[in-house]
C-alpha cells in the first residue's frame, strides 16, 4: 500500500514539473526569454500601439458625451487613458508576466459604466459639466472596488481554479459579439474624424497583412 502510493506520488510529481524556462517551445519563434531583435521589436510593437489606440479613443468617444462632456473633457479622459496604459504596459512588462501586449481600455466595462451614467442620480443634475464630473467620480469609484476584488480573487488563486472550466469556445464567440456590437458606434465616429480613423484604419490592414510576409 505504502509503495503503490509512492509510486502514485512520484509520477504525479513528474506531470506537475515546472516547464524549463530556457527550453524553446515547438512551433513558438520567441519565448519570453528570448525576445526578437530590437527591429522587429519596435515593428511589433508600433502595431500593438495601433491596434490599442483605438480602444484608447473609442471609448471615451461612446461615453464621454453620454456623460454630459464635450471636446475638452474628450481630450483629458483619453490622454489619462494613454498615460495610464502607458503606465500598465511598463508595470507588466518589468515585473508582471512580460507578456507582448499593451493594456489599454476594455470594452467589458461599458455595459456597467452606460448603467451608471443613465442612473437617475446624475440625470438631475442640469449643468453638464457638473454631471460629467459627478458621473466620472461614480465611475472612479466602481472601477476601484472592482479592481480590489480582482486583486483578491488573484491573490488567493481563485481564477486560476475558476478557469480550468473555460475555454477558447467560450471566450472567442463573448469578444467576436461584443466587437461587432460597436460596429454601428466606431464607424460613424471614424466619418466625423477621418483624418485620424482612415490612417489607423490603412495602418492596421496594412501591419496585421504584411506582418506575415516581412522577415527581418
Amino acid at each position: 500500500m505504502s509503495s503503490g502510493g509512492g509510486e502514485s506520488g512520484a509520477k504525479k510529481a513528474e506531470e506537475l514539473h515546472a516547464h524549463p524556462v530556457m527550453e524553446q517551445l515547438k512551433n513558438v519563434q520567441y519565448c519570453v526569454n528570448s525576445p526578437p531583435p530590437l527591429s522587429e521589436g519596435l515593428f511589433l510593437g508600433f502595431q500593438h500601439y495601433i491596434l490599442s489606440l483605438g480602444n484608447i479613443v473609442l471609448i471615451p468617444s461612446i461615453l464621454v458625451p453620454q456623460m454630459g462632456g464635450g471636446n475638452d473633457e474628450k481630450a483629458k479622459v483619453v490622454q489619462t487613458m494613454l498615460f495610464i496604459s502607458g503606465v500598465n504596459t511598463l508595470l507588466q512588462s518589468l515585473f508582471g508576466t512580460r507578456l507582448p501586449l499593451v493594456i489599454g481600455g476594455s470594452y467589458a466595462y461599458l455595459i456597467p459604466i452606460t448603467s451608471i451614467i443613465q442612473a437617475n442620480r446624475s440625470s438631475v443634475l442640469q449643468d453638464p459639466e457638473l454631471s460629467f464630473m459627478h458621473t466620472m467620480r461614480g465611475i472612479q469609484g466602481a472601477l476601484i472596488v472592482t479592481s480590489g476584488f480582482q486583486i483578491i480573487m488573484g491573490f488567493l488563486g481563485l481564477w486560476r481554479n475558476l478557469v480550468r472550466l473555460l475555454s477558447p469556445l467560450s471566450v472567442t464567440p463573448l469578444v467576436t459579439l461584443t466587437g461587432l456590437g460597436l460596429y454601428h458606434l466606431g464607424f460613424p465616429l471614424i466619418a466625423e474624424c477621418i483624418e485620424v480613423g482612415i490612417p489607423q484604419l490603412i495602418f492596421m490592414v496594412v501591419i496585421t497583412q504584411a506582418s506575415n510576409a516581412i522577415h527581418f
